[in-house]
């Protein structure tokens, strides 16, 4: 057997213990929900069955939200090397279960922000149905995402599942297109949002670290900001909305825990940071390993966050469902069961255990090259345009504003070496007919030379070619072939492309998918109950 043979057959025997892994898990739920949640007295055997297919399928919804989501929170640790693949599944699996569990709330938002009127639903079963329908849509929609390695929105996918479901229950006048309307502006303000203040966050340590000569003194003094920034961020951002269903706060009294809580950990870092500094070398890699730790906490802060928010998305209609069945009730806001919360929780380790690996590559490897510094700036543009946005009521995805900033991250490096091979072709044009030797020793002085050093030395050069362009106007500047060929050299695209358009392309669909899929399967299911 060849080598790629053995290793075709080694993926798809993987692949068949993850789909029986995939079922066996709803199964078990299946069994779980007829024993536990499906023990209701006086309940009929066809609302028996439906809560028990629906306990199946929420917790399938759940295994794709842990598969596709939780990308965005790791992607950036991973593809950096602050975390191996490995750890990060078992720390994401750990804290998304925890945030679901704990800060998950007593009581979920099963009409995703208003987007159907339940009150037109008179039928306690047809409103079971919806949800059921909309539960089974956005799972399908997530998992085809999932598969062809685009990460999506999971709120998104249910928003657009229930208005769909709801639109062939009840007509179009159900939907609240307000809403509709601010999901589809979201769609731009969240990834041009999220990549505008990455780039900022990474250019802002660019100029005052990396750009200096001394990288390691600058990096002693500007980390330990750096890292209190992100606490502060992360404090907010947690009583926000990671510890939203338990404690109640502002955001000008969350802002001003984090600020505290942020003096306090800059004061006892700051020296520690110093030392280890100290013992780097001055580099870009010597700087990266100062930011590994936070990272790794940052990426467990941001899944504990996840699985306290986007559970709700396979719990929600499921809890719907629940009292539907239950009380025969048609609530927008459902009391849920302990039970119901663990299964979400346990959906959300199991789907990223078994899928979550090619999503969280897609994110951190696929799109542009990540390092520490990059992940950094990633993960603090996401947190802080959530609590900006969370602030001014403008209705974002997570999902779209990390990829975002993954996007801006890359453009800006392409922007950066673009106008770099720009500054390398003066000195070059400076140093016309000099020994090679000569020139690459220029070079190398000048990418190590802090930014008011390059611009004298860029304003030298440029003296030297008007000088070379008066004397010899044959030889001051390269050949228009030379220069092609130069400027072809550094257009190489830092971003993917091609990536970029199918995950953007997913974006768009989203919603519209997700509604026709929910409004076909609603058809089916009446169809087949008639």
């Amino acid at each position: 057997m060849t080598k790629k043979s053995r290793y075709r057959f080694v993926s798809k025997h993987q692949e068949v213990l993850q789909l029986g892994a995939a079922v066996l898990f709803l199964l078990l739920v299946g069994l779980y929900a007829s024993l536990t949640g499906a023990s209701t007295a006086g309940l009929a055997t066809s609302a028996m069955w439906l809560l028990i297919v629906a306990a199946a399928v929420g917790a399938y919804m759940a295994m794709n939200i842990g598969a596709n989501d939780v990308a965005n929170n790791m992607g950036p640790a991973v593809g950096s090397g602050a975390m191996t693949m490995g750890w990060a599944i078992v720390v994401a699996a750990v804290f998304e279960a925890l945030g679901a569990i704990v800060a998950g709330g007593d009581v979920v938002g099963t009409i995703k922000g208003g987007i159907i009127d339940p009150n037109a639903i008179s039928d306690p079963a047809l409103f079971a149905w919806v949800m059921f329908s909309a539960l089974l849509a956005g799972a399908l929609w997530l998992n085809l995402a999932t598969a062809v390695g685009a990460p999506v929105s999971t709120t998104h996918s249910i928003i657009g599942a229930v208005m769909g479901a709801g639109i062939a229950a009840g007509g179009w006048g159900l939907v609240n297109w307000e809403t509709i309307v601010q999901i589809v502006i979201s769609w731009v303000i969240s990834p041009l949002a999220g990549g505008a203040m990455a780039a900022a966050f990474l250019y802002i340590i660019k100029r005052s670290v990396t750009y200096r000569s001394d990288m390691i003194d600058a990096a002693s003094r500007v980390v330990p900001i750096l890292i209190a920034a992100m606490v502060w961020a992360y404090t907010t951002y947690m009583l926000l909305k990671g510890l939203g269903q338990m404690v109640q706060v502002g955001v000008p009294t969350a802002m001003g825990a984090g600020v505290v809580l942020a003096v306090v950990v800059w004061a006892l870092i700051r020296k520690p940071i110093a030392r280890h500094a100290r013992r780097q070398e001055n580099s870009k890699n010597g700087v990266n390993r100062l930011f590994t730790w936070p990272l790794v906490c940052s990426a467990a802060l941001l899944s504990f966050a996840h699985g306290a928010n986007d559970v709700a998305n396979a719990i929600g209609p499921l809890a719907a469902i629940y009292e539907a069945v239950k009380d025969g009730a048609i609530a927008t806001k459902a009391g849920t069961p302990l039970w119901i919360m663990v299964l979400g929780a346990l959906g959300l380790a199991v789907g990223l255990a078994l899928y979550g690996a090619r999503l969280i590559r897609t994110v951190g490897k696929e799109i542009t090259e990540l390092d520490n510094m990059r992940a950094y700036a990633i993960a603090m543009s996401a947190t802080l345009t959530v609590i900006v946005a969370s602030q001014l009521g403008m209705p974002v995805s997570t999902t779209h504003i990390s990829i975002g900033a993954v996007f801006g991250v890359g453009f800006l490096r392409e922007l950066l070496k673009v106008n770099y091979a720009k500054m390398e072709r003066v000195v070059r044009s400076g140093h016309q007919g000099a020994d090679r030797d000569v020139v690459e020793a220029y070079l190398s002085r000048f990418e190590a030379a802090e930014v008011s050093e390059k611009k004298r030395m860029l304003a030298d050069m440029k003296r030297l070619a008007k000088q070379r362009e008066l004397a010899q106007p044959e030889d001051a500047v390269f050949a228009k072939k030379e220069q092609k060929a130069f400027k072809k050299a550094y257009k190489k695209e830092i971003v993917k492309r091609s990536v970029v358009m199918r995950i953007v392309a997913a974006w768009i669909v989203t919603v519209p998918a997700t509604a026709v899929l929910a409004a076909l399967l609603f058809y089916v299911v009446r169809a087949v109950l008639n």
